[in-house]
């Protein structure tokens, strides 16, 4: 039995402890905001917060997630808009929208460890987030005026 915490709910898992955390967000919880992208954990489609850091949901098996805290797209922030939501829409970031929940899991965690961020930590943190839509000066700004800096 494998007891973990989802957006500040607990819930056991019974199942193959080789089964990746994502399927189990999405087909048995039926939180759909986790995007399944390239399956080999190099998109970022699939970000999530893991005892507060961003990775990879698709790779990682949920042996791995025992008595961890995940958070996800729909309980980053579940009173208000988080910061990063508001930015996004605000800019106007998504196009096709798919990448988009990763991107923000990526960016509110560069915001938890990096209040600040310059642009050179900003394109660290944010690299391996792809957008095929090409959208990323607008996820740049939008980071940066979450971040209290540039507005809109």
């Amino acid at each position: 039995m494998i007891t973990l915490t989802i957006n500040q709910q607990t819930h056991e898992y019974d199942g193959d402890p080789q089964m990746p955390l994502l399927w189990y967000l999405r087909d048995e919880l039926l939180l759909k905001g986790t995007k399944y992208g390239c399956g080999m954990a190099l998109c970022g489609a699939c970000t999530v917060h893991v005892d507060g850091n961003a990775t990879r949901s698709c790779r990682l098996p949920m042996a791995a997630v025992s008595n961890a805290q995940v958070t996800t797209i729909e309980g980053l922030d579940e009173k208000h808009q988080h910061p990063l939501q508001i930015a996004w829409a605000e800019n106007d970031v998504p196009q096709c929208g798919y990448c988009q929940s990763g991107q923000i899991m990526q960016a509110a965690s560069l915001l938890a460890a990096t209040p600040k961020p310059d642009d050179t930590q900003i394109d660290q943190a944010m690299a391996g987030n792809i957008c095929r839509c090409g959208t990323y000066p607008r996820i740049k700004k939008a980071i940066k005026q979450a971040a209290g800096g540039d507005k809109v």
